[in-house]
């Protein structure tokens, strides 16, 4: 019975979501057309191809909903697509040849094989700026502060550093071919798939002015979501359809990294994500945050079919 019942909320979020994720994309559109002309044209081409791949708006979605569970009341849509910008551009340089070398993406060629790699890097590079102006922008359209504008922008582009996001994804590329024990592979994860979606939930709270408990709590909540979606994306690399994922199936066995499955079993993987994701739900339920959506969101991580 509670199988189902969380079955049923999960699928009623998704389609609730929808909505969503049309408005984030709508914001992606007109972040495309205002900033146009700030790239030469083929840069322009590849960022706009980039940002309007369809995807699932995780990451902006749960922004949303951090911000509304902590009390916002505005529409911070325009800030979940600065987020979704640096995700963008991070898939971008991670299908490039010197990275992961990948050339599906989304369910189409990938931005390096529709444009080159000269112009695929220069428009990963762009969207950085435009991520932290486009955020800027946001926070002010919340009527923040510049302080707290500032503070949005800062977090974000830590989370997507070398502290972060790139440091990761440099572990991850010097990992190729080690066997690795699970702190050293969840120490990679943490940066490089776990710090973008735990800003995403920090920044909607953040956004909402809550409390530095909320804050922390929702942060919590982002880090372990973040390592229990990586190990659903582990698992789904050996038991998905390149179709069903839209990106190239099979591609960690190919690179020879070390993956939860690899280390764990699948069924281990799976146990170890279902933890994360109960650790994560515990967090928001200790400090009050209290959101169905989030927690069916955090569901939809672990068992999502692509």
């Amino acid at each position: 019975m509670v199988f189902w019942r969380r079955l049923t909320l999960v699928a009623d979020t998704m389609h609730a979501l929808s909505t969503e994720r049309t408005a984030i994309d709508a914001a992606l559109l007109r972040l495309c057309d205002e900033t146009a002309g700030s790239f030469t044209p083929a840069v322009a081409e590849a960022v706009r191809y980039s940002l309007l791949g369809e995807g699932k708006r995780l990451r902006g979605c749960l922004l949303l909903h951090a911000y509304r569970a902590c009390g916002g009341g505005a529409d911070a849509t325009a800030l979940a697509a600065a987020v979704e910008v640096v995700h963008a551009y991070s898939l971008v340089h991670d299908d490039l040849p010197c990275m992961d070398d990948d050339d599906v993406r989304r369910g189409r060629p990938t931005v390096h094989k529709v444009y080159s790699v000269a112009i695929a890097t220069a428009a990963g590079l762009a969207m950085v700026p435009l991520a932290a102006q486009a955020a800027f922008r946001a926070a002010r359209g919340l009527t923040l502060s510049d302080a707290e504008a500032g503070a949005i922008v800062r977090t974000l582009m830590r989370a997507s550093g070398g502290g972060g996001m790139i440091g990761g994804q440099l572990l991850d590329l010097e990992a190729e071919g080690r066997t690795l024990g699970l702190e050293e592979l969840e120490r990679i994860h943490q940066g490089k798939t776990g710090a973008l979606i735990e800003v995403s939930v920090r920044l909607g709270a953040m956004a909402a002015r809550a409390p530095a408990d909320q804050v922390e709590a929702l942060g919590r909540y982002g880090a372990r979501l973040g390592l229990a979606f990586q190990i659903a994306d582990d698992v789904l690399d050996v038991t998905a359809t390149t179709d069903e994922l839209g990106k190239t199936a099979g591609r960690d066995v190919a690179l020879r990294k070390s993956t939860y499955p690899a280390l764990l079993g699948i069924a281990g993987a799976r146990e170890r994500a279902d933890a994360l994701i109960e650790e994560a739900l515990s967090a928001l339920h200790r400090a009050a945050v209290n959101s169905e959506v989030l927690e069916a969101l955090a569901r939809y991580a672990v068992e999502r079919r692509s």
